[in-house]
């Protein structure tokens, strides 16, 4: 029976560990908190995830929380104009819905069912060292804690990382009591907000420890006037300020945020992180290899809602890579390889999302604009969080978006 470990206790690096335990692999799994702390502690993301990653989870009947989850239905767009007006609003439906689940509600869950199965859990916060040590006792050592000291083993690659420096400064509140959006209450959908220059506004159903609520989640440009979350430690001061942003910028949004209150102490998050590649193997002082996983080696800027797909996408992509190699050994040509099985999916997303941290070129905005007159134009982009591998025929390049909206008008 062949041992892996398993460092980091998130969406790939549990997703990945009971897939393994599930194939007869022998699986320990290293976590710096207990299922306990991690229940209790603060929100760690805003995780809405869509099709393809929820089916990985299905297939390996880890979809726990699907009946309790809000089912998202739709992806919709609004651009505030001059005077905090709305410029573009539209609503486009996706195919297979969406849901989010707390990372601490879902975390705990599968660290709980991986030990109630028989792995091994190690609580430990892990240092390079004592993956030297550990190294040697097993044939894979996979790291997907994506912060802290293991990351600086994994060299920036600086070809496929165009940014050096975050682009966005993060402010995440999950909230109880915010109102329904009245243009389209019989669904739920993830409600994108534009403000062209200083920011955007996600706003997402999800379910959390207390059940149903909703995240108001800020991506400010650093140093304009959506970047005032550094160094506020207070919840209900995050919260007023989050809800003062709203009455600013977006008044639609705040219209329904009245009533808005955290869900629990933990409720908000903020913080910044430059988008970055990294090379996949990392090189221990022993001479031990170990290879990144997930967010560990493509850590893309949320504002695509892309990171915990990205992770469910890779802990597929290597399960398989795993299982397909047999008992060979994991060298480094197979962990080069089984990175760049993932990376063809991943680049799409990653492109995808340093196009939209950019200022929006003039076909773009047409694009979206467009969308509010076409829905089949809607729905696409839509579905382009799924599969963000379809932007690549219509929205990158001024010529095939013209082409493309010439097209769906004249059907």
């Amino acid at each position: 029976m062949r041992k892996i470990l398993i460092v980091g206790a998130g969406q790939s690096g549990l997703q990945l560990a009971l897939g393994l335990q599930s194939r007869g692999y022998e699986v320990t799994l290293m976590s710096n908190r207990t299922a306990d702390e991690i229940r209790s502690g603060r929100v760690m993301s805003t995780q809405c995830m869509f099709h393809t990653a929820l089916q990985h989870e299905r297939d390996l009947g880890l979809n726990f929380w699907e009946s309790q989850a809000p089912d998202i239905e739709g992806v919709g767009v609004s651009v505030a104009g001059p005077g905090s007006a709305r410029v573009i609003d539209w609503v486009g439906r996706l195919d297979g819905h969406a849901q989010s689940v707390d990372q601490r509600v879902k975390m705990a869950g599968w660290m709980e069912t991986f030990a109630q199965r028989g792995g091994q859990l190690v609580i430990h916060g892990a240092a390079v060292g004592d993956l030297d040590y550990f190294s040697r006792a097993y044939d894979l050592v996979l790291v997907s804690a994506g912060k802290g000291e293991l990351v600086s083993m994994f060299e920036r690659d600086p070809e496929r990382s165009p940014y050096a420096a975050p682009q966005r400064a993060l402010a995440v509140a999950y909230v109880h009591g915010l109102g329904p959006r009245p243009e389209h209450p019989e669904f739920d959908a993830v409600r994108c907000n534009l403000v062209p220059g200083v920011g955007e506004l996600f706003v997402m159903p999800t379910l959390t420890t207390s059940g149903r609520a909703d995240i108001l989640f800020w991506e400010g440009v650093p140093g304009g006037p959506l970047d005032v979350f550094q160094g506020v430690k207070d919840p209900d001061e995050h919260l007023s300020l989050t809800l003062g942003l709203l009455e600013e910028f977006l008044p639609w949004e705040y219209a329904r945020a009245t009533k808005a209150e955290l869900t629990d102490a933990g409720g908000t998050l903020a913080g910044r992180y430059a988008p970055t590649v990294r090379k996949p193997v990392g090189r221990l002082p022993g001479g031990g290899l170990v290879l990144g996983v997930a967010d560990v080696v493509v850590a893309n800027d949320p504002i695509t809602g892309q990171g915990s797909n990205s992770a469910s996408k890779c802990a597929a992509s290597y399960l398989s890579a795993i299982v397909e190699h047999g008992d060979r050994p994991f060298d480094e040509a197979w962990m080069r390889a089984t990175f760049e099985r993932y990376w063809a999916t991943a680049r799409h997303a990653t492109k995808w999302t340093n196009a939209m941290l950019a200022p929006p070129p003039e076909h773009v905005l047409t694009l979206l604009g467009a969308a509010g007159d076409l829905k089949p134009v809607a729905d696409r982009f839509a579905n382009g969080f799924n599969d963000p591998a379809d932007f690549e025929d219509y929205f990158y390049e001024a010529a095939r978006a013209e082409a493309y909206l010439a097209e769906v008008a004249s059907a």
